[in-house]
């Protein structure tokens, strides 16, 4: 296989454990493992005292897929196969879904491999762009008109990176019955699920609504804890999930034995676990409004109503490459000029899921006032 560079990927290994502050960083602040492990219960504190550092089982801990399960109403643990993180569901079940010739549809600005493991596999690949004019918004008939008789997969990321976007339910459930008129799978990237702004305008699950969606989770966003990798595909078509599973075998062929116990204290305690991470993201959302409303004209976004990021506009005269790098330069701060998910101009993505995040908007701000005014 011959594939692209991974363009944020590559962005992250210059930059993010080289500056002071990450403000453009997708996950949640991380959780300390001595907080994890007093999450436990008396069962998973047993697990962990007596854990072997063997092979797992390589679909996951039968006890991880049924609490993963636990998320969905219509899930069962059977419906479940662990991944190593989000990254190798999408690389092994778009690669499995897809041969030359297919064609995929993927929502962009939008997570490189959501994509770019479609046309490694010899697929044509339609980009659904969403628009700021728009909000950002999924065109429904758009869509409808980059349907193909050759069309196998549609993805949607949503809460989507980097925008914040958030469909309503009429419109995802919309996206639904149109990939089943095309015969397609809908890949559902529903990793910043729970951290809607507004809870009552979270969507259903994929894997809940129709047989053909996969939804797509991990422990790294919502969560907080990146570094387990640990994710999961949830399908009712346990067909596709035995395929992604004999792909695996050449991959990860199995899960971290004390991460996947871990992710287990985790989603057992997942109450706990996304009201902290609602605080976290909230109250940094909070922040950056204050920075928008402090710098009219110089900066402008879409709201998010959900994830941990936005995507907010720079004026047109300040170029997004060249202000991330003049920022760093200075102020030791991180954020990610669009043309990192292929969009050039003047669009940066901003996360506001850190607990340094009061810290890297003053840096942020001090630049402003150096080049702006």
């Amino acid at each position: 296989m011959r594939i692209a560079d991974f363009e944020l990927e590559r962005f992250f290994a210059r930059w993010e454990f080289a500056v002071r502050h990450v403000l453009c960083a997708s996950d949640v602040e991380a959780w300390p493992m001595a907080d994890v492990l007093a999450l436990a219960d008396d069962e998973t504190a047993t697990l962990w005292r007596n854990l072997r550092l063997g092979y797992t089982e390589s679909t996951g801990h039968p006890l991880l897929r049924r609490e993963i399960a636990a998320l969905y109403e219509s899930a069962d643990a059977d419906d479940i196969l662990v991944t190593a993180g989000a990254e190798e569901g999408i690389f092994a079940l778009v690669s499995v879904l897809l041969s030359p010739g297919d064609h995929a549809i993927v929502t962009w600005p939008g997570y490189q491999s959501l994509y770019e493991v479609a046309r490694a596999a010899g697929a044509d690949v339609t980009l659904h762009e969403l628009r700021e004019a728009d909000n950002w918004a999924i065109d429904i008939e758009a869509l409808r008109a980059q349907v193909t008789p050759r069309t196998r997969l549609i993805v949607v990321n949503a809460p989507h990176n980097p925008t914040g976007m958030l469909p309503d339910e009429a419109t995802f459930r919309g996206i639904v019955e149109l990939a089943a008129e095309a015969g397609a799978i809908l890949l559902s990237d529903e990793v910043y699920r729970y951290l809607e702004v507004d809870e009552a305008d979270r969507l259903p699950a994929g894997v809940d609504v129709a047989r053909h969606v996969v939804s797509l989770g991990v422990m790294s966003k919502s969560f907080a804890m990146a570094g387990l990798r640990i994710g999961w595909l949830a399908s009712h078509d346990r067909s596709i999930l035995d395929r992604v599973a004999r792909l695996k075998d050449y991959t990860t062929i199995c899960s971290s034995a004390p991460s996947e116990i871990l992710a287990l204290i985790g989603l057992r305690a997942r109450e706990a676990v996304l009201a902290q991470s609602r605080s976290i993201v909230l109250d940094g959302l909070g922040v950056i409004d204050g920075l928008m409303d402090r710098w009219p004209g110089v900066l402008s976004w879409v709201r998010p109503r959900g994830g941990s990021i936005g995507f907010p506009r720079l004026r047109a005269d300040l170029d997004a490459d060249g202000f991330a790098a003049e920022l760093v330069a200075a102020e030791g701060v991180l954020v990610l000029p669009g043309s990192r998910f292929g969009h050039p101009g003047t669009h940066i993505r901003i996360g506001f899921g850190r607990a340094d995040v009061h810290d890297a908007v003053a840096g942020l701000e001090r630049q402003l006032a150096r080049i702006a005014g």
